[in-house]
């Protein structure tokens, strides 16, 4: 089972999955449907944050530097209390981004598509990425050029890779809502399935798994996706910022703002191009 050796720069990574599972284990599975209506609040219009998400970020952000001694941490709730933090992903030094609960939506209305995201990063380059989900107890986790891989709660880790990319037509995708219904009203081609979690964590798990074929994102948060993007491309997948629509896009990076850029998920490169075109062509 290939961990880190030959990468000294990096946390052994069966110790920041142990991590992860001990905080989803103390600070949110106890309160998943168990939340008063005060534990939940709005940041923003429909953007809700819970108990949950604080005391979680706390938890990891505690263990995970106490692991890596010199790291700096940057959580999704930290950051939307003081945005400037982000300017850490920039540093030379190792820097934790953590979405404590992703799909906070979810799990506040007892859904239980939700997950735990962490990515180490330097100087706005992802090194490796943990996806956790707490109620199926599987973790995914890529380090660059090491490979993808799904850690179950019990047994061997097991390597993911995708396999050769269906027609079009056949597909499964995610999509946002208007998207999906200009898809399907004026597509020259249909997917077969066009859907949307509310959770990018648990998304990015199963594009890498290939459950899900393709997903397209926008307004893109460093915890959301800096994991998952890196996950994907080791598992064999392509994905790219489409820019101005030509080529074969831009390479995402974790960034010290929020990219308003627009994020394309792939099988591979071909298939890339497209669904790019597809999708431009009924926006």
């Amino acid at each position: 089972m290939p961990n880190t050796p030959d990468r000294p720069d990096l946390p052994d990574r069966d110790a920041v999955d142990r991590i992860i599972r001990d905080v989803a284990a103390a600070e949110i599975l106890p309160r998943f449907r168990n939340l008063r209506d005060h534990q939940i609040r709005e940041k923003n219009p429909g953007d809700l944050v819970t108990d949950a998400d604080e005391a979680a970020e706390r938890a990891l952000e505690a263990a995970l530097t106490a692991l890596l001694p010199g790291s700096a941490v940057i959580g999704e709730e930290m950051a939307e209390k003081r945005s400037h933090l982000l300017a850490v992903i920039g540093e030379d030094r190792p820097v934790w981004v953590l979405d404590p609960v992703d799909g906070t939506h979810n799990f506040a209305h007892g859904e239980g598509r939700f997950a735990v995201i962490v990515t180490l990063v330097r100087a706005r380059r992802t090194l490796a990425g943990w996806i956790h989900a707490p109620l199926t107890g599987v973790t995914s986790w890529a380090a660059v050029g090491q490979g993808s891989w799904h850690l179950p709660a019990d047994g061997p880790a097991e390597p993911v890779r995708l396999g050769p990319a269906p027609p079009i037509a056949g597909m499964t995708g995610s999509l946002g809502r208007k998207l999906r219904e200009r898809l399907r009203r004026d597509g020259a081609v249909v997917p077969e399935h066009l859907l949307r979690y509310r959770c990018t964590g648990q998304e990015y798990m199963d594009l890498a798994a290939g459950a899900i074929h393709f997903a397209q994102y926008t307004g893109l948060k460093p915890w959301d996706h800096a994991a998952g993007v890196l996950i994907h491309a080791e598992a064999g997948g392509y994905g790219a910022l489409t820019g101005d629509g030509t080529g074969p896009g831009i390479p995402y990076h974790p960034d010290t703002e929020i990219n308003r850029g627009t994020l394309l998920m792939a099988p591979d490169p071909a298939t890339w191009a497209e669904l790019r075109d597809l999708i431009r062509s009924v926006m």
